[in-house]
């Protein structure tokens, strides 16, 4: 069996991972250093925790269930100790992607995170459909990227992310920088913040007189329609010649002229994970 060593294992990351890592192939040593974690990961998985060392002993895979901020300090406390070849899997790019990594050259680093389920799926199971983060019951695709190291690790690295993350479907290879484009631009700072916006216009609506239940299900009924035609789901839909010019109307109102260029741009995306990183305020 492949040893990993899973720091964090008391989270609740680390926690959904330390499940689906039940019954594979992969033996596990658990680490958690929060009495609170440590409790949790007992009550919830059943396992109970080892310290570092013991570990990162003989482990071939290291999976970093932390914070993104901490990612990189937490790997320079232990860079010394883990074997030549040791694949280092870690669950976002910011980090990667932000030079917090410490340098050394003979051991792998590799970067997976979920895409979630998808808003359009095939699930029938209740559970899956609540399942709304996954890693439970629903499906989902992830996507991988394998920053330094050998190409055999590419294929460890995916077989961790699968496992971590089942049930998969499609795994995304891609490069670190593609990642932190899907994460934080794209996901987070889009598609988190219009998430919202939509959230706030509807409650404006009831503000204004329009019973909550109905605004509710209007908007969420309507953009079922909506997003299922902009994102090519429903290839016979179009949007109408009132939505168009609705559209047409509030896109200068609601957008800054070269948005797009001011999220996506090479070195906001470097200035979004250094600040995921580096928040401001947080301890040194």
């Amino acid at each position: 069996m492949t040893k990993i060593a899973l720091l964090g294992a008391g989270g609740k990351m680390g926690v959904r991972l330390s499940k689906n890592l039940q019954g594979s192939r992969f033996d596990v040593a658990h680490v958690e250093v929060s009495p609170e974690g440590q409790a949790r990961l007992l009550d919830e998985v059943g396992v109970a925790c080892v310290d570092r060392s013991a570990a990162l002993a003989g482990a071939e895979v290291v999976v970093l269930a932390v914070p993104d901020r901490l990612i990189g300090k937490i790997l320079h406390q232990f860079i010394d100790e883990v074997e030549t070849g040791t694949v280092i899997v870690m669950l976002d790019a910011a980090a990667p992607h932000a030079g917090e990594l410490p340098e050394r050259e003979d051991v792998s680093y590799f970067i997976t995170h979920p895409c979630h389920p998808p808003l359009f799926n095939d699930e029938t199971d209740l559970a899956a459909k609540k399942d709304y983060f996954g890693g439970v019951a629903a499906k989902q695709h992830i996507v991988c990227a394998l920053m330094q190291g050998p190409e055999e690790h590419y294929a460890l690295g995916e077989e961790v992310a699968r496992t971590i993350y089942k049930p998969v479907m499609r795994a995304h290879r891609c490069t670190v920088e593609a990642i932190a484009i899907l994460e934080p631009a794209l996901s987070e700072t889009i598609g988190a913040t219009l998430s919202l916006a939509l959230r706030e216009a509807t409650d404006e609506a009831v503000r204004r007189g329009v019973p909550k239940e109905a605004a509710r299900d209007f908007m969420l009924g309507h953009l079922n329609i909506e997003l299922s035609i902009a994102f090519e789901e429903f290839p016979e839909g179009k949007f109408s010649d009132g939505a168009l010019q609705a559209i047409a109307a509030a896109r200068p109102v609601i957008f800054k002229e070269n948005w797009l260029d001011a999220i996506f741009a090479p070195e906001a995306v470097l200035a979004s994970v250094k600040e995921i990183c580096n928040p401001p305020g947080a301890d040194s």
